[in-house]
């Protein structure tokens, strides 16, 4: 029994400090090899103040789009010293009676209004729907991995940024998935129900083909 005991507590030691970073930073570097744990890291004795700094959310996402939507970056793909630190940022722009599709993410979001007014909400798995009006300072939090989406219900242009318990969140907009693929017309249908002439023209809009 004491001898189970010291696994068990020898396991949970041993989680405890799987995420307790092991050097101050480790900056990415883009150019060498990188897996599911992240990139590898930049020299420490080359890094600089400038790897620690990011204007990139200064510039507003591109929301000359189907949704009106743009996003503006700050992944650790864009900003490399966010690299094994479990944290990244987006700046989302919509304009008015634009939306952010269904989509999701591997882990947690966390989204603040700075202009507008918006509907944020997401659909856990036992398909209730949480939703609510936010306006400017307000927050929501998303729980990892359930469909979510936002839309622009006031009169101006709306800006949020949305922080993620991750240096690359993942994402996976539904809609994308379905009509820009080459998923065939017919298995759409019969996992959505849709009319083919419905998905067929869809896949017109987003590029798909099949």
């Amino acid at each position: 029994m004491n001898l189970h005991i010291l696994i068990v507590f020898s396991i949970l030691v041993a989680s405890s400090y799987a995420n307790t970073i092991e050097f101050d930073y480790c900056v990415a570097d883009p150019a060498l090899p990188h897996g599911p744990t992240g990139y590898a890291c930049k020299d420490p004795a080359k890094a600089t103040s400038d790897d620690f700094a990011y204007s990139g959310l200064r510039t507003p996402g591109n929301t000359s789009n189907i949704f009106k939507f743009g996003a503006s970056l700050g992944l650790v793909a864009q900003f490399p010293a966010l690299n094994g630190l479990g944290i990244s940022i987006v700046r989302g722009d919509m304009d008015v009676g634009g939306a952010v599709p269904l989509h999701t993410h591997r882990v947690s979001e966390l989204i603040v209004i700075v202009e507008g007014t918006i509907i944020a909400g997401f659909i856990d798995t036992n398909n209730t729907a949480f939703y609510k009006t936010l306006e400017k300072g307000d927050l929501f939090v998303i729980p990892p991995t359930l469909e979510h989406f936002q839309v622009n219900v006031g009169k101006i242009p709306s800006v949020l940024y949305a922080s993620f318990s991750s240096p690359n969140p993942g994402v996976q907009i539904i809609s994308n998935s379905l009509f820009q693929s080459d998923l065939p017309t017919e298995i759409i249908q019969k996992i959505t129900l849709l009319d083919p002439a419905q998905i067929k023209k869809l896949k017109r809009v987003f590029g798909g083909t099949n």
